[in-house]
């Protein structure tokens, strides 16, 4: 789901927190090393979120923020943000020709440059993240 999160709203903000945990507290960001990405450059996204990018020939930036069972991902648009709420479970990670990010059939893919290079111990740990909480998910053996 995205939302638009340039002002406070009480309703958002309870279903960001249901799909993908509260915030982090400033200790415990501190303790897991950082829980924000530093902005990427977006170079496409999927033809739902179109309308959320700049049309004329400004560049769209976007950073990921970690939260407990999720990840956020904020698009700046001009003076409104926008925010998508991706819980772990439905998040897919693909490195091509840059990086992307797939989830509820809606992706961005991310500009291969300096920027994504600067956010490489970032994704390492987004990755680490979500395989650990597939390990929740996995399907034991009812004979083992």
């Amino acid at each position: 789901m995205i939302f638009n999160t340039t002002h406070k709203n009480k309703d958002e903000e309870a279903t960001i927190n249901d799909l993908v945990g509260s915030a982090y507290t400033f200790f415990e960001a501190i303790k897991k090393k950082g829980v924000g990405s530093k902005r990427m450059m977006v170079s496409d996204v999927s033809p739902n979120f179109r309308n959320i990018m700049n049309v004329v020939s400004d560049i769209n930036y976007a950073n990921i923020e970690i939260r407990k069972k999720g990840i956020l991902v904020h698009i700046n648009k001009g003076l409104k943000n926008f925010s998508w709420a991706i819980p772990f479970y439905q998040l897919y990670m693909y490195k091509t020709d840059g990086f992307s990010i797939h989830a509820q059939g809606n992706f961005v893919r991310f500009t291969s440059n300096k920027l994504l290079k600067e956010n490489k111990k970032f994704i390492d740990k987004l990755v680490d993240l979500k395989i650990e909480n597939d390990k929740n998910y996995e399907f034991y053996d009812a004979i083992n």
